[in-house]
C-alpha cells in the first residue's frame, strides 16, 4: 500500500462538500467520513490500514473479487489501442466479441444486446423496446407495464414507475404514467426461515390475472420483475411463481422482462438467474458483474422476436431510435470480454452453486439469535431480517451493521435489514468469520 494512495483522503472538511454523494446522508457521512484507499481480492483497505472483508461484492458488482490484474490490463491495452469511438453508424470488435459472448451465455434465443451504461439505463431501454414491440406489430395500445411491490429498478424515470420501493418515488410526484404494480412475496407468517425458494406463494402471480382484468391484457407491454428481488431485502421467487407469471404473460401476449442486474452473472449459481430458476423470459437486464464492477456498464438481452419485430422497412432508416453516446463504450467492452474470461477461468457460476449449500447452512445456524426474525438466501446472496426497535425502526439494523464494520466486515444495512452478498470467491473460512461476527453483534445490540 503505497503513502501517496494512504494519504489520499481529505482532513479539511470544507473539501467534502463539492460532492454530493448518492443514498447517502451526507451531513452525517461527511462529520465522520470512512475511506477506502485499496481492494484486493475479498477485501478493502482503508485509511487506517485495516482489511475488511467485503460482504457486499462492492454494491452487488465484484463477483470475481477486487484488482483482477486481467481486467486492469484490458483496460489499459484498450486506452492506448483505440479509447473511444462512437456507436451511431460506426463500430469497433470488441463490441462485436462482446455481444455475442453474451448472446451465448444467455437463455434460448435471447442473443440480440443493446448496450447502456448502468442498470438503470437498461431497464429504461427495456421498457422502451417492450412498448416499441408492440407497436411495432400494430398494438400502439399496449403501453401500461406492470412492475411489483418492493421491487428495485433503478432511479431513471421508467424504472422508477415500475419500482416498488415506496421512499425511492416519494420525492418525484407521479413519475412516468401508465404503470401498475403486483404484490410482493414476503409473508414471514407463511416464508420465515425458509431456505432458497419459498413453498408458498406461487398463487400470488396470478394477482397478474385481475391486473390484466382492470386494464384489459390488450393495453399491457410488459411484466418486469426481478428474479429474485434484491435491493428490498433479498426475496428469493416462491416455488412456482415465475413459472406461473411467464404462463400468464405468454396466454395474454405481454412481455416479461427479468431485472437481472443483480443476478447476472453468477450470483444465484448460474450466468442468469433465469437458467438457475429455469424460466426464460422475453428480455434480460443486466449491469453490475457485467464488468466485474471496473467500469460502469449496462445491456439489454432481447429474444429473437423481440429484436426481430422491429427489423422492417427500408434497410437504411433506424430501426430502434434510442441509444446512449457511451452505447458499447471500448473501455467497457474491453472490461466486460476480459471479465467474462475471468469468469469462465474461476468456473464461478458452477462454483458459486458448489458453495450456496454451505453458505445457507451456515447463515441458517443463526436462527434463534436475538431480535432475528427471518433469514432468506439464495445462491451467495441473502439478508438477516431484525424486529425493530420500539419507535426506532431501522437503529438496530444499523446498529448492527456498525459493528461489523468495527470488526472488519462489510456489510450493508437497510432498514432492519443486513443484506448479504459477497464476492464468488469467498472462502468457508470468510463465510464462517462473517457469520461469527453477525452473532456476536446480535448477542451485542439491545
Amino acid at each position: 500500500m503505497s503513502e501517496a494512495v494512504v494519504a489520499r483522503p481529505f482532513t479539511d472538511p470544507a473539501r467534502l462538500d463539492a460532492f454530493w454523494m448518492p443514498f447517502t446522508p451526507n451531513r452525517s457521512f461527511k462529520a465522520k467520513p470512512r475511506w477506502m484507499v485499496e481492494a484486493s481480492g475479498m477485501y478493502y483497505t482503508d485509511s487506517q490500514g485495516r482489511k475488511i472483508l467485503d460482504g457486499m461484492a462492492g454494491l452487488w458488482c465484484v463477483n470475481a473479487g477486487h484488482g483482477r490484474p486481467e481486467i486492469a490490463e484490458a483496460i489499459s491495452r484498450q486506452t492506448r489501442q483505440l479509447d473511444f469511438v462512437s456507436s451511431f453508424h460506426m463500430g469497433h470488435s470488441a463490441a462485436f466479441d462482446l455481444a455475442d459472448r453474451i448472446g451465448a451465455l444467455a437463455p434460448a434465443d435471447l442473443n440480440h444486446v443493446f448496450f447502456t451504461n448502468s442498470g438503470s439505463e437498461a431497464v429504461d431501454t427495456a421498457l422502451k423496446l417492450a412498448v416499441a414491440y408492440h407497436r411495432a406489430r400494430g398494438e400502439g395500445q399496449r403501453t401500461r407495464l406492470i412492475g411489483r411491490a418492493r421491487s428495485y429498478h433503478g432511479m431513471g424515470l421508467g424504472g422508477l414507475a415500475v419500482s416498488g420501493i415506496g421512499r425511492h418515488r416519494k420525492d418525484f410526484g407521479a413519475l412516468l404514467p401508465p404503470a401498475d404494480h403486483l404484490p410482493h412475496t414476503l409473508n414471514l407468517e407463511h416464508t420465515a426461515f425458509s431456505r432458497g425458494q419459498p413453498t408458498w406463494g406461487a398463487h400470488l402471480a396470478d394477482e397478474l390475472e385481475a391486473l390484466c382484468s382492470l386494464h384489459d391484457p390488450s393495453n399491457i407491454a410488459a411484466v418486469i420483475v426481478e428474479p429474485v428481488a434484491g435491493s428490498t431485502g433479498v426475496l428469493p421467487p416462491p416455488q412456482g411463481y415465475l413459472e406461473r407469471l411467464r404462463a400468464i404473460t405468454e396466454k395474454h401476449g405481454i412481455l416479461l422482462i427479468f431485472d437481472e442486474v443483480i443476478t447476472g452473472f453468477g450470483r444465484i449459481g448460474a450466468a442468469f438467474g433465469a437458467q438457475a430458476l429455469s424460466v426464460t423470459p422475453d428480455i434480460i437486464t443486466s449491469a453490475k458483474g457485467l464488468t466485474n464492477g471496473a467500469v460502469p456498464m449496462g445491456a439489454v438481452i432481447a429474444s429473437k422476436k423481440v429484436h426481430d419485430a422491429l427489423m422492417h422497412g427500408p434497410k437504411d432508416q433506424i430501426e430502434f431510435w434510442h441509444g446512449y453516446t457511451y452505447s458499447g463504450h471500448p473501455l467497457c467492452c474491453a472490461a466486460a470480454l476480459a471479465a467474462l474470461d475471468v469468469y469462465q477461468k474461476d468456473d464461478l457460476y458452477a462454483r458459486t452453486a458448489r458453495m450456496a449449500p454451505y453458505w445457507e447452512e451456515r447463515l441458517h445456524a443463526l436462527k434463534g439469535l436475538p431480535h432475528l426474525i427471518d433469514i432468506r438466501n439464495i445462491g451467495l446472496v441473502a439478508a438477516l431480517e431484525l424486529s425493530p426497535r420500539d419507535k426506532a425502526a431501522g437503529a438496530r439494523g444499523a446498529a448492527l451493521g456498525e459493528y461489523c464494520y468495527s470488526q472488519g466486515i462489510l456489510v450493508r444495512p437497510s432498514g432492519d435489514l443486513i443484506v448479504l452478498s459477497p464476492p464468488l470467491i469467498i472462502e468457508h473460512a470468510e463465510i464462517d468469520r462473517m457469520v461469527e461476527t453477525l452473532a456476536a453483534g446480535l448477542r451485542h445490540i439491545a
